[in-house]
């Protein structure tokens, strides 16, 4: 709802940034995606009811997630996009990886990583390489500066936003576990198997261009 009243998804906003600045006002004295599903209701859509207040809840949470994350992570001249390459990287058991393969592991678009290795590679974080085998294959190797910041980086985040997450244990895992159902049903991953072997895998969940 907006204040005018018209109905709307709550909360919908385009960057990390704007989302610092949400979270960062003053609360509203109402939810104002309860009052959404109650305008839904009142037009005669009880159906979507249910849907729209719980999706909406998701992507506001998201939102308020990564503002968070925005917050600890701009300091050190990161986005969360980049942060997440720099852990892959780090996680991998060379540190290094063929770009499609990043693309591959962190479920987003060619472009998102070919603009997130660009501004990494300006910053000095990473380097390109070529395949030892396959000339038609580039790969962002981590530098050890890059380690240090994505180390340091994660302390932080660490302690600040996945130690304070805002629910209690048990709440997170079933938080967890419901999400994690509704991806798999989405085609998220296949469920075939528990790990993947040498490289850590991490879910995007970043937007589609790395915007910072």
């Amino acid at each position: 709802m907006t204040r005018a009243g018209v109905a709307r998804p709550a909360g919908v906003v385009g960057t990390a940034s704007m989302c610092v600045e949400l979270i960062m006002a003053r609360p509203l004295d109402f939810d104002p995606i309860i009052e959404a599903r109650r305008q839904w209701s009142d037009h005669g859509w009880q159906e979507a009811c249910d849907g729209m207040a719980a999706i909406t809840s998701v992507v506001r949470a998201q939102q308020v997630f990564l503002g968070r994350i925005d917050a600890v992570l701009r300091p050190l001249g990161l986005t969360f996009a980049r942060y997440e390459v720099l852990m892959l990287l780090v996680f991998s058991r060379t540190g290094s990886l063929p770009l499609n393969k990043i693309g591959a592991r962190l479920q987003v678009h060619p472009t998102s990583v070919t603009n997130a290795v660009d501004r990494l590679e300006r910053q000095g974080l990473i380097k390109r390489v070529p395949h030892s085998s396959d000339r038609r294959t580039t790969l962002a190797e981590i530098l050890p500066v890059g380690r240090e910041l994505a180390l340091r980086a994660t302390a932080a985040l660490n302690t600040s936003v996945f130690c304070q997450p805002g629910l209690p244990v048990d709440d997170l895992r079933v938080l967890f576990d419901v999400l994690q159902r509704f991806r798999k049903a989405a085609g998220d991953f296949s469920g075939t198997s528990r790990r993947r072997g040498g490289e850590a895998g991490q879910a995007g969940a970043v937007a589609s261009v790395d915007q910072g």
